[in-house]
């Protein structure tokens, strides 16, 4: 009786052993997994690119956590001001001349009154705050438009030179769909837009990160398969074009 007693207690510790070993084996295999997971998804091309965390790439600091939402009711008061702004210029019909007016009357009235009754109730008045543009800084804003404005005018020369017929072609067609676009809204409207999309993509871009990435690799891919095919059709039978690849 005894050696059979050993022989089912040494029979369920075996029995104990191969499922510990299962377990650990199923465990580490599972991390494994979950590592290689992690080292594909850290190997994932990023949208044109990309490096850094969108964050960084919109040079961080706080307007990069306005434009990524991280602070949702200052983000969110931006968009609401602006929204009521294109309103009343849209919607009611409002003009800039007669805004900026009304909105300085308003301003100058309440500081006015502000001022005469803080002496009737025993309240300092309060203090204007001085807006002085430095020299420096005049000067660095100056230098940025120069610069800005000069590499402008070098793209418009090298366009409208007719050494590169691809630059133009580009160009033209730029300008051909921003005035569709321009006939469909108004200016107003069209900034608006602009705002809008600027101020909301980059959140859901972030939110939605590794779904817009494939999508967009697989776009990428599709329009340079199709911009082979212009160039094979077309391009490469233009002249111009043809011979600056010859050389």
């Amino acid at each position: 009786m005894m050696s059979e007693s050993e022989e089912h207690a040494s029979l369920l510790d075996k029995i104990n052993e191969k499922i510990h070993e299962y377990k650990h084996s199923s465990s580490s295999s599972s991390s494994d997994s979950d590592d290689d997971k992690k080292a594909k998804k850290s190997k994932k091309k990023k949208l044109f690119g990309r490096k850094h965390p969108l964050h960084h790439v919109l040079g961080g600091g706080k307007a990069a956590d306005l434009v990524l939402w991280r602070n949702k009711q200052a983000s969110g008061s931006i968009l609401a001001g602006v929204t009521v702004i294109w309103l009343l210029f849209e919607g009611i019909g409002y003009h800039l001349l007669t805004f900026l007016c009304h909105a300085l009357i308003v301003f100058l009235t309440v500081w006015f009154i502000w001022s005469n009754a803080a002496s009737f109730v025993n309240r300092s008045p309060p203090k204007f705050p001085e807006v002085i543009l430095s020299e420096v800084q005049c000067l660095k804003i100056a230098h940025i438009a120069r610069k800005e404005i000069n590499e402008a005018f070098y793209t418009l020369r090298n366009v409208a030179s007719g050494k590169d017929l691809k630059t133009y072609l580009m160009t033209v067609l730029a300008l051909w769909f921003i005035s569709i676009i321009g006939s469909c809204f108004s200016f107003l409207t069209l900034s608006y837009t602009i705002f809008l999309m600027a101020y909301t993509l980059p959140m859901l871009y972030e939110k939605y990160e590794d779904q817009v990435d494939v999508v967009g690799e697989r776009a990428l891919i599709q329009i340079k398969k199709q911009y082979k095919v212009l160039d094979a059709k077309l391009l490469s039978k233009i002249p111009m074009l043809s011979e600056k690849k010859q050389h």
